[in-house]
C-alpha cells in the first residue's frame, strides 16, 4: 500500500478568458477548480450522463471518418498495457464512428465489470464541428491542439508529452497522479520505439506496484503529486511531467489542450534521442565521453566560445536556428540517412 501522495498545487478564481501567461508558461503543474464549470457540457454532464452523451452525439458530422477505440476485456480492469513478456499488447483497436462508441460506453454503464474502452486523443474541430463554439478557453496565441478522450473506468500508463498540455474534466471524474521529469529513472520505463499509444510509459502497475520488481518506484513515489478532478476542473501538466490518468466513473470525458514553447518548425527531441541512440551510445567509453563534451559544446552550453569567433553570416547552423535553416538541416539529415 502506497502513503499518501502530496498534493498537487491549486488555483482558484481565475478568469477563463484571460489565462495569464505566467501561469500558461508555468514549469510547475497546477489545479484549477472550476475552470470550465461554465462549459454547456460539463453543466449537462452533471445532470446525467445520458444527457452527456447526447450532447456530444449532437455534435457529429455526417460522414466523418471513424474514431479509434481502444478495448480491453474485463480483467485488465481498465489498464491498458503490454502482454506477459512486452511483445504485445493486452487490447485491440477498432475503427468505429463516434456515435458507435458513444453507444457501446452506454450500453455498459451499469455494467460491475465492463470491457475497458477508450476514445483517445480526437481532434475536436474534425469529429465534433461546432463543439468549442461554446466550450473553448482562449489561450492567447498559443496555436493549440483542442482534443476530446472519451472512455470508462480505463488507466492510462504514467508517461511524457513533448508539449505543455491543460487537461480539462468535462464528464465523469480522474484521478491524475504526477512526477517531475527527472524521476525518469525511477518510474521503470518500457520500450521506446514500442508503446501502447506512441509515448514510452513506466511499467509500474499504480495500483499494486511491486517492491521486489520495481524497488526505486518507492523513491518516485516521493515525489509524487495526485489530485482528483471533478467535472469543470482542470490540470496544467507542463511539458515532459510524467502522469498517470485514471478514469473513475463508468462515463468520463477530457477534453485537453496541446502547445509547444517553441517554433512549429521545430522536430520533437525524441528524434535526436533515437539517433543518440544509434550512433553515440554503443561508442567505446572514451569516445562516448569526447562526444559528450561536444553535445554540451553545440547543444547543452553553447557560449562565446561556440561560434563567437565567427562572422554571423559564416556561423550557417551555429547561428540562430529558423525555419529555412531547420527545412535545409533536415533535408541534408535525409540525405546522410539515405544513403
Amino acid at each position: 500500500m502506497l502513503p499518501a501522495a502530496e498534493p498537487i498545487e491549486e488555483v482558484n478564481d481565475v478568469d477563463p478568458q484571460a489565462l495569464p501567461a505566467r501561469l500558461l508558461g508555468s514549469s510547475r503543474p497546477v489545479i484549477l477548480r472550476g475552470l470550465v464549470a461554465h462549459w454547456p457540457m460539463v453543466q449537462v454532464a452533471r445532470r446525467s450522463t445520458e444527457e452527456a452523451i447526447a450532447y456530444l452525439k449532437g455534435f457529429e458530422r455526417p460522414g466523418a471518418p471513424p474514431v479509434v477505440a481502444t478495448v480491453g476485456p474485463p480483467d485488465i480492469r481498465g489498464r491498458f498495457f503490454y502482454d506477459a513478456d512486452l511483445q504485445g499488447f493486452n487490447f485491440r483497436q477498432e475503427k468505429v464512428p463516434l456515435g458507435v462508441a458513444l453507444d457501446t460506453l452506454r450500453k455498459y454503464l451499469p455494467d460491475p465489470a465492463p470491457p475497458a474502452i477508450y476514445v483517445a486523443s480526437t481532434t475536436l474541430d474534425t469529429w465534433l464541428p461546432g463543439f468549442r463554439e461554446h466550450n473553448d478557453l482562449w489561450l492567447g496565441e498559443r496555436e493549440a491542439l483542442a482534443s476530446i478522450w472519451i472512455g470508462n473506468r480505463t488507466r492510462i500508463a504514467a508517461h511524457q508529452d513533448v508539449p505543455d498540455n491543460l487537461a480539462c474534466v468535462v464528464a465523469g471524474r480522474r484521478r491524475v497522479t504526477l512526477f517531475p521529469p527527472d524521476q525518469l529513472a525511477n518510474l521503470y520505463v518500457g520500450p521506446l520505439d514500442f508503446t501502447p499509444a506512441g509515448q514510452p510509459i513506466s511499467l509500474v502497475d499504480f495500483a499494486a506496484p511491486d517492491p521486489e520488481r520495481h524497488p526505486r518506484f518507492a523513491e518516485a513515489w516521493k515525489h509524487a503529486r495526485v489530485a482528483e478532478l471533478a467535472p469543470g476542473d482542470a490540470v496544467l501538466i507542463p511539458s515532459m511531467w510524467w502522469h498517470h490518468m485514471e478514469g473513475l466513473e463508468p462515463f468520463n470525458v477530457l477534453v485537453n489542450y496541446w502547445w509547444r514553447q517553441s517554433p512549429a518548425w521545430m522536430d520533437t527531441p525524441m528524434n535526436a534521442l533515437m539517433l543518440a541512440l544509434m550512433t553515440v551510445r554503443d561508442l567505446p567509453p572514451e569516445q562516448r565521453a569526447i562526444w559528450r563534451d561536444v553535445f554540451d559544446h553545440y547543444v547543452f552550453l553553447p557560449g562565446e566560445a561556440t561560434a563567437g569567433h565567427m562572422p554571423e553570416a559564416a556561423r550557417r547552423v551555429l547561428g540562430p536556428m529558423d525555419e529555412n535553416r531547420a527545412r535545409e538541416l533536415r533535408a541534408r539529415l535525409l540525405k546522410r540517412l539515405n544513403r
